[in-house]
């Protein structure tokens, strides 16, 4: 029965097509503004490392001076001093640790088809492959010693060693940058987690993704600017060596601890630190430290921002504005055909049947709406992604997601079609055989 009933509902498509076509336009169109900026939000609001987010924290420590500006309990700066991070990375009291600046230097390969261009990369420690779980097709990372000494070395991904070399098979091959030739231990595979959560300062949570890294030893001792936020507090010497010795804020620092419930030892560590600082004169605030895991830290960055939020809550409320369209044009369509229903109730269809087949043709308009709404969605999002240099594929719609928006299209024309079908089902065949 069912399927004489679904051939009912297709034939029903080509019965009215102006009316049909307008139902499934309200309904896709509804679909689709609200799948694009609940794919948006679902991006932004993702776990982009779950395997270990509950173990990643980003450390906070005030080191503003005390003047007016100060606010008893105000947060921390985000990022961190090269004076902070070079003793915290020799202290090591966690599992892993690493600290982060942007760099972009440039590459020359040598080759009259490829000139010389500028690529974004991190100055980091080698601790940020395995913290990370950064995948490797070729080597892996520099060495411990090369992280001291910061050695001419380099870990690449995939895209610019086939960018410039041709192959994957690049290691112990050597790339020239800012005229050093650099010595390539390793290739990337696919890293692309979304949001950026490892730097979120200065690159934004849809940034490019960086195929170049380089020990962050050696990018201070080249004297390589933070290509990021710096913010500076009180006076800083002149020269880089100044640069470095002042309060001046533009790393990012990560560890990685052996279990969640290391988080209390670490902030008992961070306790120690400031008050070791203090001491030797610096950091002259009240101890305000901050210790936040992944979640958090997204949270506080304003990963998902409000108007995030907030056009997500709207195009729903537009969507139940299609659907309210929906029911009204549902029941003009079926109204339409009283007499066909009258007809059959009187050759002895019950109630229930003419419900079942109202709701199966409403069902077919919402498959088709459904599929459209989708079309719709993924076009949305391309237009979206489309304004992101470097990040086309950042906002990409799930195959999860993908088939609830066929089963919400579904959904919404089946609760869209109740009133409706319910409004058919009271058809009186004998009224509307007099009328005929």
């Amino acid at each position: 029965m069912f399927r004489y009933y679904l051939k009912l509902g297709l034939k029903s498509l080509r019965r009215g097509p102006v009316l049909t076509a307008l139902i499934v336009m309200i309904l896709a169109v509804g679909i689709g503004a609200s799948m694009t900026s609940l794919t948006m939000l679902l991006v932004m609001a993702g776990d982009p490392i779950p395997q270990k987010s509950d173990r990643l924290f980003v450390p906070q420590i005030d080191i503003g001076p005390m003047d007016s500006s100060y606010r008893p309990n105000e947060e921390p700066e985000r990022q961190m001093t090269w004076i902070d991070v070079d003793n915290l990375l020799r202290d090591a009291k966690g599992l892993r640790q690493t600290a982060l600046y942007g760099v972009s230097p440039a590459i020359d390969t040598g080759r009259d088809d490829l000139p010389p261009f500028r690529e974004q990369g991190m100055a980091t420690t080698r601790d940020v492959f395995p913290m990370f779980d950064m995948p490797f097709v070729a080597g892996g990372p520099w060495s411990a010693e090369d992280d001291t000494r910061g050695a001419d070395v380099a870990v690449i991904g995939r895209e610019l060693a086939e960018r410039v070399f041709g192959t994957t098979e690049v290691v112990g091959r050597r790339l020239r940058i800012d005229d050093r030739d650099y010595a390539i231990t390793g290739v990337l595979g696919e890293w692309n987690p979304t949001p950026r959560f490892y730097r979120i300062n200065g690159s934004g949570v849809d940034s490019d993704v960086h195929l170049l890294w380089l020990p962050i030893r050696n990018a201070t001792g080249r004297e390589w600017r933070n290509n990021g936020w710096v913010n500076c507090n009180g006076d800083v010497d002149p020269g880089y060596a100044g640069f470095l010795k002042s309060d001046c804020t533009w790393l990012q620092y990560w560890v990685e601890l052996d279990s969640a419930d290391g988080r209390a030892a670490y902030e008992d560590y961070l306790a120690a630190y400031v008050a070791e600082q203090k001491k030797l004169g610096r950091l002259p605030r009240p101890e305000n430290n901050r210790l936040r895991d992944v979640g958090e830290w997204l949270e506080f960055s304003g990963a998902v921002s409000n108007d995030t939020r907030m056009a997500t809550w709207i195009s729903f409320g537009f969507l139940l504005v299609c659907l309210v369209n929906v029911v009204t044009l549902m029941l003009a369509k079926f109204t339409a055909r009283a007499g066909e229903i009258g007809v059959r109730r009187a050759l002895g269809a019950t109630r229930a049947e003419i419900f079942r087949q109202s709701l199966v043709e409403a069902g077919v308009l919402g498959a088709a709406g459904a599929v459209l709404g989708l079309g719709l969605a993924l076009y949305g999002l391309s237009l979206v992604n489309g304004r992101l240099t470097g990040a086309e594929d950042f906002y990409a719609m799930h195959p999860s997601l993908m088939a609830g928006t066929l089963v919400l299209g579904l959904l919404a024309a089946l609760m869209a079609g109740l009133l409706p079908t319910w409004q058919a089902c009271q058809v009186r065949p004998a009224i509307q055989l007099k009328s005929q």
